[in-house]
C-alpha cells in the first residue's frame, strides 16, 4: 500500500464483462493502493465479477433506471470514486448531470462539451478547424454525392457514421451503389472522409490531463486492432511528432482525467481519428508498461495530488483468448 495513503478505497468498476471493465480492475491490482473493488455488468456471467471483490447487476444505461441505479449503488457501497467501462454510461450520465447533484463528485467523467465533441467524429473536425489544428483533421465531407465526393478524395474513399463506437460501420466505398446504400442507411449520421495511410500507421495515445490544458502523464502506443475495434498489438513508441499532437489538442481541449487520442500517421503529417475522454481499451496494456491510469485517477481524484511521472518500459504488447473455469 502507497506509504502517504492510510484510507482503504471504495472502487466502483462498471461493465466489468467486457474489456475495458475488466482491465481497469487488472490495473487497480497493479496499484499501490488498499482497494475494495466492486465490479457491476447488466449480464451475471460477466467475467469481471470473478476478479472483483464484490459484484452487483447493472441497470443499463439506456434504461430509465440506471441513474437511480447508480446513485443507490454509490450511497449502499459507500464508494468513493466510479470508473466506467463503456461510453454508454458515460453518456447516460454526462446527459444527467443535474439530477446527479454532488454525485458527480465521484465519477470519473469529463464537461459534457468535451463529451459531445469526442462522441461525434465531424464535429471534432470542425473543433479542430476552429482552434488552429487544422493540419490534424481529416479532409471530410457530411453531404454530397458519389462524383462529389470521389472527386475530392480519390477512389475508394469512407463512409462512417458521424456517432458510432470501436470503428463500427465504417466501409471503404469504390461505387455509386455502395455509396447510395451506405449514405441511405446512416441518413444524418453520414460522413464521407478521405483515407490516410493505413492498418500498419496506427496509434493510440493515453494522456492524463489536469483539465487546464497541462499534459501530466502520457503513453504512445503502435496499435493493431482486432475485428472488435480493440487494440489487439501494441508497440510502445517515442515520437515527437505524436508528443507535439498531443500537447497542442490537449492545451486547446482542456480534459481532465484520462483521455485517448486515435492517431495515423502519413509520413511526417499526425492526423486525429478521434477522441475518447475516458480509460481506452489499452488501459491493461499501459498499466503493464508502466502508465496506469486508474491509479492516476484515484491519485488526482481521491488523493488530490498529481501522479507520478510514470516510467514507460520499451517492449510490445500482444492480446490473446484465455478462459476463466467455475466448477459447479
Amino acid at each position: 500500500m502507497k506509504s502517504f495513503c492510510k484510507n482503504k478505497y471504495n472502487i466502483l468498476v462498471t461493465a466489468v464483462g467486457a474489456i475495458v471493465g475488466y482491465g481497469i480492475i487488472e490495473s487497480l491490482r497493479l496499484s499501490g493502493y488498499d482497494l475494495n473493488i466492486i465490479g457491476c455488468d447488466i449480464f451475471d456471467d460477466a467475467v469481471g465479477r470473478y476478479f472483483a471483490d464484490d459484484f452487483i447487476i447493472a441497470e443499463p444505461a439506456a434504461s430509465g433506471h440506471y441513474i437511480d441505479f447508480l446513485k443507490k449503488t454509490i450511497d449502499e457501497k459507500h464508494v468513493d470514486l466510479v470508473l466506467f467501462g463503456i461510453e454508454q454510461e458515460i453518456d447516460a450520465v454526462s446527459n444527467n448531470r443535474v439530477v446527479l447533484g454532488d454525485y458527480l463528485d465521484k465519477l470519473v467523467v469529463d464537461s459534457k462539451d468535451i463529451i459531445d465533441i469526442s462522441n461525434d467524429k465531424w464535429l471534432t473536425g470542425k473543433w479542430l478547424a476552429e482552434n488552429d489544428l487544422r493540419e490534424y483533421s481529416i479532409d471530410s465531407a457530411s453531404e454530397g454525392e458519389y462524383e462529389d465526393i470521389r472527386k475530392l478524395f480519390g477512389e475508394p474513399f469512407l463512409i462512417k457514421p458521424r456517432v458510432s463506437r470501436a470503428g463500427k460501420g465504417i466501409v471503404a466505398i469504390q461505387t455509386k451503389e455502395d455509396f447510395d446504400y451506405h449514405k441511405k442507411k446512416l441518413g444524418g449520421n453520414f460522413m464521407a472522409q478521405r483515407i490516410v495511410s493505413d492498418e500498419e500507421n496506427e496509434y493510440t495515445a493515453g494522456v492524463f490531463a489536469d483539465g487546464s490544458g497541462k499534459i501530466l502523464n502520457s503513453i504512445c502506443l503502435r496499435r493493431k486492432l482486432s475485428q472488435e475495434g480493440a487494440t489487439a498489438k501494441a508497440w510502445v513508441v517515442d515520437d515527437p511528432a505524436l508528443e507535439i499532437a498531443c500537447q497542442r489538442i490537449t492545451k486547446a481541449l482542456k480534459p481532465t482525467g484520462p483521455v485517448n487520442y486515435q492517431f495515423r500517421k502519413d509520413k511526417n503529417s499526425v492526423f486525429l481519428l478521434e477522441v475518447n475522454p475516458r480509460i481506452s481499451s489499452s488501459v491493461s496494456i499501459r498499466s503493464k508498461m508502466g502508465y496506469n491510469e486508474a491509479e492516476m485517477c484515484i491519485d488526482y481524484f481521491l488523493e488530490n495530488r498529481l501522479p507520478e511521472k510514470s516510467v514507460i518500459k520499451n517492449g510490445k504488447a500482444l492480446r490473446y483468448i484465455a478462459d476463466w473455469i467455475i466448477e459447479e
